[in-house]
Protein backbone atom coordinates (compact mmCIF):
# COMPACT_ATOMS: atom_id res chain seq x y z
CA UNK A 1 0.00 0.00 0.00
CA UNK A 2 1.42 3.03 -0.86
CA UNK A 3 0.80 5.63 2.01
CA UNK A 4 -0.62 9.18 0.81
CA UNK A 5 -0.54 12.44 2.32
CA UNK A 6 -2.85 15.16 0.92
CA UNK A 7 -1.97 19.01 1.66
CA UNK A 8 -5.07 21.48 0.53
CA UNK A 9 -6.10 24.23 1.84
CA UNK A 10 -9.50 24.22 0.25
CA UNK A 11 -11.57 21.44 1.68
CA UNK A 12 -12.95 21.04 -1.54
CA UNK A 13 -10.58 20.40 -3.09
CA UNK A 14 -8.97 17.83 -1.32
CA UNK A 15 -12.40 16.16 -1.08
CA UNK A 16 -11.71 15.99 -4.94
CA UNK A 17 -8.22 14.76 -4.66
CA UNK A 18 -9.34 12.18 -2.00
CA UNK A 19 -12.23 10.78 -4.35
CA UNK A 20 -10.31 10.47 -6.99
CA UNK A 21 -7.03 8.83 -5.23
CA UNK A 22 -9.87 6.17 -3.33
CA UNK A 23 -10.49 5.06 -7.67
CA UNK A 24 -7.41 3.90 -7.16
CA UNK A 25 -5.47 0.04 -6.60
CA UNK A 26 -2.94 0.21 -4.20
CA UNK A 27 -3.29 3.65 -2.38
CA UNK A 28 -4.43 4.67 1.09
CA UNK A 29 -4.84 7.89 2.51
CA UNK A 30 -3.14 8.96 5.86
CA UNK A 31 -4.10 12.22 6.13
CA UNK A 32 -5.28 15.51 5.11
CA UNK A 33 -3.65 19.21 5.75
CA UNK A 34 -4.63 22.37 5.41
CA UNK A 35 -1.25 23.86 6.37
CA UNK A 36 2.48 22.87 5.93
CA UNK A 37 2.71 22.83 9.74
CA UNK A 38 -0.06 20.14 10.28
CA UNK A 39 1.20 18.27 6.95
CA UNK A 40 4.60 18.57 9.36
CA UNK A 41 2.77 16.82 12.32
CA UNK A 42 1.65 13.59 10.15
CA UNK A 43 4.79 13.20 8.21
CA UNK A 44 6.63 13.27 11.50
CA UNK A 45 3.60 10.76 13.27
CA UNK A 46 2.84 8.47 9.76
CA UNK A 47 4.81 6.70 7.65
CA UNK A 48 3.89 8.94 4.23
CA UNK A 49 5.33 7.53 0.82
CA UNK A 50 3.67 10.51 -1.44
CA UNK A 51 2.74 14.35 -0.98
CA UNK A 52 -0.51 15.51 -3.07
CA UNK A 53 0.85 18.97 -2.13
CA UNK A 54 -0.32 22.59 -2.97
CA UNK A 55 1.36 25.69 -3.50
CA UNK A 56 -0.65 28.13 -1.63
CA UNK A 57 -1.29 27.28 1.35
CA UNK A 58 -1.58 29.92 4.69
CA UNK A 59 1.47 30.60 6.24
CA UNK A 60 4.54 28.84 4.67
CA UNK A 61 3.70 27.69 1.31
CA UNK A 62 4.07 24.16 -0.55
CA UNK A 63 7.27 24.87 -1.63
CA UNK A 64 8.63 25.28 1.91
CA UNK A 65 7.29 22.13 3.17
CA UNK A 66 8.84 20.58 -0.19
CA UNK A 67 12.10 22.43 0.44
CA UNK A 68 11.91 21.04 4.35
CA UNK A 69 11.77 17.33 3.11
CA UNK A 70 14.82 17.23 0.57
CA UNK A 71 16.31 19.12 3.36
CA UNK A 72 15.88 16.61 5.55
CA UNK A 73 16.38 13.90 2.81
CA UNK A 74 13.11 12.41 3.59
CA UNK A 75 12.04 8.94 1.40
CA UNK A 76 8.55 11.36 0.40
CA UNK A 77 7.81 11.92 -2.80
CA UNK A 78 6.12 14.69 -3.90
CA UNK A 79 3.22 15.31 -6.98
CA UNK A 80 2.25 19.39 -6.98
CA UNK A 81 -1.80 19.78 -7.45
CA UNK A 82 -1.97 23.59 -7.83
CA UNK A 83 -3.23 26.62 -9.38
CA UNK A 84 0.30 27.66 -9.13
CA UNK A 85 1.70 28.08 -13.45
CA UNK A 86 3.72 30.49 -12.91
CA UNK A 87 7.51 29.34 -14.63
CA UNK A 88 9.53 29.95 -11.73
CA UNK A 89 7.32 28.09 -9.14
CA UNK A 90 7.33 24.84 -11.62
CA UNK A 91 10.98 25.77 -11.56
CA UNK A 92 12.00 25.45 -8.55
CA UNK A 93 9.25 22.17 -7.80
CA UNK A 94 11.26 20.67 -10.00
CA UNK A 95 14.55 21.64 -8.40
CA UNK A 96 13.42 20.30 -5.35
CA UNK A 97 12.71 16.91 -7.31
CA UNK A 98 8.50 17.01 -7.28
CA UNK A 99 7.69 14.07 -9.37
CA UNK A 100 4.65 15.49 -11.44
CA UNK A 101 3.20 19.12 -11.74
CA UNK A 102 -0.85 19.30 -12.13
CA UNK A 103 -2.22 22.56 -12.56
CA UNK A 104 -5.54 23.14 -11.14
CA UNK A 105 -8.10 22.47 -12.81
CA UNK A 106 -7.60 19.19 -14.00
CA UNK A 107 -9.58 16.04 -15.14
CA UNK A 108 -9.71 12.74 -13.04
CA UNK A 109 -7.85 11.22 -16.35
CA UNK A 110 -4.47 13.34 -15.70
CA UNK A 111 -4.26 12.64 -12.02
CA UNK A 112 -4.84 8.89 -13.01
CA UNK A 113 -1.54 8.93 -15.04
CA UNK A 114 0.02 10.93 -12.83
CA UNK A 115 -0.53 8.25 -10.17
CA UNK A 116 -0.42 5.22 -12.10
CA UNK A 117 3.17 6.30 -13.46
CA UNK A 118 4.25 6.56 -10.00
CA UNK A 119 3.09 3.32 -8.93
CA UNK A 120 5.31 1.93 -11.54
CA UNK A 121 8.54 3.37 -10.46
CA UNK A 122 7.49 2.68 -6.75
CA UNK A 123 7.02 -1.11 -7.44
CA UNK A 124 10.05 -0.86 -9.25
CA UNK A 125 12.62 0.17 -6.51
CA UNK A 126 10.49 -1.79 -3.70
CA UNK A 127 10.29 -5.24 -5.56
CA UNK A 128 14.13 -5.34 -7.54
CA UNK A 129 17.68 -4.80 -6.36
CA UNK A 130 19.28 -3.77 -9.35
CA UNK A 131 18.35 -2.11 -12.72
CA UNK A 132 19.46 -2.41 -16.33
CA UNK A 133 20.01 0.03 -18.51
CA UNK A 134 16.48 -0.99 -20.13
CA UNK A 135 14.45 -1.02 -17.34
CA UNK A 136 15.72 2.56 -16.75
CA UNK A 137 15.52 3.50 -19.98
CA UNK A 138 12.00 1.79 -20.60
CA UNK A 139 10.29 2.83 -16.84
CA UNK A 140 12.34 5.32 -15.17
CA UNK A 141 13.53 7.91 -17.77
CA UNK A 142 12.89 8.82 -21.18
CA UNK A 143 16.17 7.79 -22.78
CA UNK A 144 17.75 10.61 -25.07
CA UNK A 145 17.60 9.02 -28.16
CA UNK A 146 13.89 7.88 -27.73
CA UNK A 147 12.77 11.51 -26.68
CA UNK A 148 14.69 12.75 -29.75
CA UNK A 149 12.86 10.59 -32.00
CA UNK A 150 9.25 11.44 -30.91
CA UNK A 151 10.02 15.41 -29.83
CA UNK A 152 8.90 17.23 -33.09
CA UNK A 153 10.40 20.54 -33.90
CA UNK A 154 8.72 23.83 -33.01
CA UNK A 155 7.71 25.98 -36.00
CA UNK A 156 10.25 28.90 -36.39
CA UNK A 157 10.51 31.49 -33.84
CA UNK A 158 8.68 29.51 -31.30
CA UNK A 159 10.22 28.54 -27.79
CA UNK A 160 9.41 25.50 -25.86
CA UNK A 161 9.49 27.59 -22.44
CA UNK A 162 6.75 30.33 -23.73
CA UNK A 163 5.02 27.76 -25.11
CA UNK A 164 4.22 26.09 -21.62
CA UNK A 165 3.73 29.57 -20.07
CA UNK A 166 0.83 30.21 -22.60
CA UNK A 167 -0.56 26.82 -22.52
CA UNK A 168 -0.30 26.99 -18.54
CA UNK A 169 -2.55 29.76 -18.82
CA UNK A 170 -5.33 28.80 -21.75
CA UNK A 171 -6.12 25.92 -19.50
CA UNK A 172 -7.02 27.99 -16.61
CA UNK A 173 -8.77 30.38 -18.69
CA UNK A 174 -10.33 28.52 -21.13
CA UNK A 175 -11.95 30.39 -23.48
CA UNK A 176 -10.47 34.05 -23.86
CA UNK A 177 -8.98 36.66 -26.56
CA UNK A 178 -5.67 37.37 -27.23
CA UNK A 179 -5.59 40.54 -25.55
CA UNK A 180 -6.74 38.78 -22.70
CA UNK A 181 -4.19 35.79 -22.79
CA UNK A 182 -1.35 38.63 -23.63
CA UNK A 183 -2.54 40.24 -20.13
CA UNK A 184 -2.54 37.31 -18.13
CA UNK A 185 0.98 36.19 -19.20
CA UNK A 186 2.62 39.60 -20.06
CA UNK A 187 3.78 38.29 -23.42
CA UNK A 188 3.25 40.79 -26.11
CA UNK A 189 0.41 40.35 -28.20
CA UNK A 190 2.34 40.13 -31.45
CA UNK A 191 4.09 37.10 -29.58
CA UNK A 192 0.86 35.63 -28.29
CA UNK A 193 -1.05 35.78 -31.84
CA UNK A 194 2.12 33.31 -33.17
CA UNK A 195 1.50 30.80 -30.35
CA UNK A 196 -2.21 30.51 -30.80
CA UNK A 197 -2.28 30.57 -34.44
CA UNK A 198 -0.03 27.05 -33.86
CA UNK A 199 -2.17 25.78 -31.43
CA UNK A 200 -5.12 25.92 -33.62
CA UNK A 201 -3.04 24.21 -36.34
CA UNK A 202 -2.54 21.39 -34.14
CA UNK A 203 -6.14 21.17 -33.05
CA UNK A 204 -5.36 22.31 -29.25
CA UNK A 205 -7.39 25.29 -30.01
CA UNK A 206 -10.62 26.41 -31.58
CA UNK A 207 -10.54 30.25 -33.14
CA UNK A 208 -13.67 31.58 -34.54
CA UNK A 209 -14.19 35.49 -35.47
CA UNK A 210 -16.71 37.85 -33.32
CA UNK A 211 -18.17 40.33 -35.15
CA UNK A 212 -19.41 43.34 -32.80
CA UNK A 213 -19.06 46.75 -32.48
CA UNK A 214 -15.26 48.20 -33.78
CA UNK A 215 -12.46 45.44 -35.85
CA UNK A 216 -14.23 41.92 -35.86
CA UNK A 217 -12.37 40.04 -32.53
CA UNK A 218 -10.87 36.69 -32.56
CA UNK A 219 -12.04 34.26 -29.71
CA UNK A 220 -10.29 30.77 -28.78
CA UNK A 221 -11.57 27.60 -26.92
CA UNK A 222 -9.23 25.29 -25.47
CA UNK A 223 -10.46 22.05 -26.49
CA UNK A 224 -8.93 19.96 -23.88
CA UNK A 225 -6.98 17.82 -26.73
CA UNK A 226 -3.19 17.71 -25.71
CA UNK A 227 -1.98 14.81 -27.76
CA UNK A 228 -0.67 16.67 -30.33
CA UNK A 229 1.08 18.97 -27.93
CA UNK A 230 2.55 16.22 -26.38
CA UNK A 231 4.80 16.04 -29.77
CA UNK A 232 6.33 19.31 -29.22
CA UNK A 233 6.78 19.76 -25.37
CA UNK A 234 8.32 17.65 -22.56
Amino acid sequence: MINVLIVEDDPMVAEFNKRFLSKLEDYGLVGIADTVSKATEIINSKRVDLILLDVYMPGQNGLDLLAEIRDKALEIDVILITAASEVDKIQTALHYGAIDYLIKPFEFERFKQALEKYKEKYKIFHEKENLDQTLIDQKLFKSAIQAQKEKKVLPKGLTESTLIVIVNAMKQMKSFTTDELAETTAISRVSVRKYLQFLVEIDVLEETLNYGIGRPVYHYTYKGNDESLKEYVD
